[in-house]
Formats: C-alpha cells, structure tokens, sequence
C-alpha cells in the first residue's frame, strides 16, 4: 500500500491533472455535440413549421395492453394546406421496443367499415369526419386495435422530407411504368426518385392491380426509407431530420420517442420491417354501394388477423 508521500508525488500528480484534463475535454465535446444537435433540431423544425399550413388536431390515444409496444396511426392525407380532404394512404406502424421489431400494416382505403357516428363508409372518409381521432375510434371499433400515436402528412409535405432524408433521391426498383392520373413519367427499372417522384410513384392506382398495388408499392418505399435511415450511417444526423419530419407533419410523437427509435434504426438494432394488409385474401367481397365500389369484408376474421400479426 502506497504511503502518503508516495501518493503525493510529482508524478502521481501529474497523472491526476492529466486525467481531469482528458475528462474535461470529453465532457466540453459532449456539450458541444449536444448543443450542435439541439440547434439543427431547432433550425429544421422552425424552417419546417413556417412552410407547413396543416391545421391541429385532438388525439385521444389508447396504449396497447403490452407496455413494450408502440401502435402509431400513419396517415396520408390528400388535403392541401388546411383543406384536410380524405385519408389517401392509411397504415398502422407498429414497433416492439424490447425485441426491436418494426411491422407495418396497411389499410385499404376502400374498406367498408362502421365509422362511429356515421354508419358504414369506406374507411378513408373517417378522415375527412373527424381528422385522425375518428380514424383512431374506427379502428379501435372495427378491428380491436389500440393506438396510442399518430402521424399526418399531406401531398405537400411528404416529398420534403424525403428530399431532406436523400438529397440526392431514393434507390427504388420500379415495377412498371406508370403516368396516368399521377404528376410523374415513371419508367419501370432501378432508379433514384426525388421526393415529388416518389410520392407520385407510391400513389399510382391506375392499372389492373387498382389499391392492392399500390398497398404494396406504399409498403416497398417504407421500406426504401427505412433503408435509407440506416445508410446514414451517424446519429449526429438525427435531430435535423426528426426537425424536418415532426415540421412538415402533425403529430403527437415526442422529440424525445422519435430520438430513441431513430436511434435504434440508425444503429441497425431492428429487424427488418414485417408487412400486412387489411383485409386479408378471403376475407372480402366486392360490392357496389351508395358509396361507390367497396371492399365488404369479414369484419371478425380480419380483427382476429390483425391482431395476431401485431402479437406474434
């Protein structure tokens, strides 16, 4: 054991100040990655917010039984500015905090559900009846599904933040060409879509296929997003995105919530997204009604399908 004069020495003491020093100096790097953070966080929400007309919304939002998950209710809206217009895409994400594990559910819009408060409708005129919390109540009804977040994005925001998560485009495969009734001249093949293109990319119904294709074309550049988040490679990169995402959206997702997902998809810690559609093969009819051509489905077996999906 050392004695106090030897613990006293030039040399003990030197090792000291050196410790101290190097501690100080990780601790300044620390703050000042914090800080830059913090400030392109603030920059891209403020850009964002000035850009972005959505109007606010009232969510009432129910969490799941099992505290691990997270059920966020994604929707796409067709409205421009503060019209706020139908739900053009609807989809459930759904993240397992413990296990990592991402899924992804889509709804096809043409549904044939009971809207509370308004009979039977196609499920995306929920939307235009009373913005995301009757959306949130209609599936709750309809499906026995909690949801506890969600996100709105409309036609003018989406192709922003894309362009801000790639500048220089995402990496997509197209599966055909497409033009009619979209804002785009679409070849088939791999390619690099800007926002614009890519938003048009994943609305394109007119063809054989009509929603189902386009229910599978939303989930492949959810997918190409996703990819993209992880090719970044950084977490610094983080707050300037969830700026520009939490800016051009509505949401009740916390920067704090966004952070810690972020984070997990940046580093790789997910598994690879798990898709679904609602309704299931077999589980629905096509039917002509006062509101046009729906899909009339098994409202029970599609709840027990859902459900299993979001468990397993």
């Amino acid at each position: 054991m050392a004695t106090r004069q030897e613990r006293n020495t030039p040399t003990r003491k030197k090792k000291l100040r050196k410790g101290r020093t190097i501690f100080a100096i990780i601790l300044v790097l620390i703050v000042a990655i914090a800080g830059i953070g913090f400030y392109q966080y603030k920059s891209s929400l403020s850009a964002a917010q000035s850009d972005n007309q959505m109007k606010d919304f009232k969510f009432n939002g129910e969490q799941p039984e099992d505290v691990n998950d997270l059920n966020v209710l994604l929707i796409g809206s067709d409205s421009r500015g503060k019209d706020q217009g139908r739900s053009d895409s609807l989809l459930i994400a759904h993240y397992d905090t413990k296990s990592k594990k991402p899924k992804l559910v889509s709804i096809m819009r043409d549904t044939y559900v009971d809207i509370p408060g308004h009979g039977l409708n196609k499920i995306n005129a929920a939307y235009s009846f009373g913005g995301p919390e009757l959306v949130r109540q209609t599936i709750k009804k309809n499906f026995g599904v909690n949801l506890e977040y969600y996100v709105v994005a409309n036609f003018e925001g989406f192709p922003k933040i894309v362009d801000t998560l790639a500048p220089d485009g995402i990496e997509i495969n197209a599966e055909k060409d497409m033009s009619k009734n979209i804002e785009a001249n679409i070849k088939a093949g791999k390619q690099k879509m800007d926002g614009a293109t890519l938003l048009q990319y994943a609305r394109f119904r007119h063809d054989a296929e009509s929603d189902f294709g386009r229910v599978r074309r939303q989930q492949q550049v959810l997918t190409a997003l996703k990819d993209q988040v992880q090719s970044i490679g950084t977490i610094t990169k983080l707050p300037s995105l969830i700026g520009t995402m939490q800016g051009y959206t509505n949401t009740n997702v916390t920067t704090g919530m966004m952070l810690s997902i972020g984070k997990d998809f940046v580093l790789g810690k997910t598994d690879d997204i798990k898709d679904f559609r609602l309704p299931v093969d077999g589980t629905y009819k096509g039917e002509r009604t006062s509101h046009g051509d729906v899909l009339d489905i098994d409202v029970a077996a599609n709840a027990k399908a859902l459900q299993d999906f979001l468990k397993d």
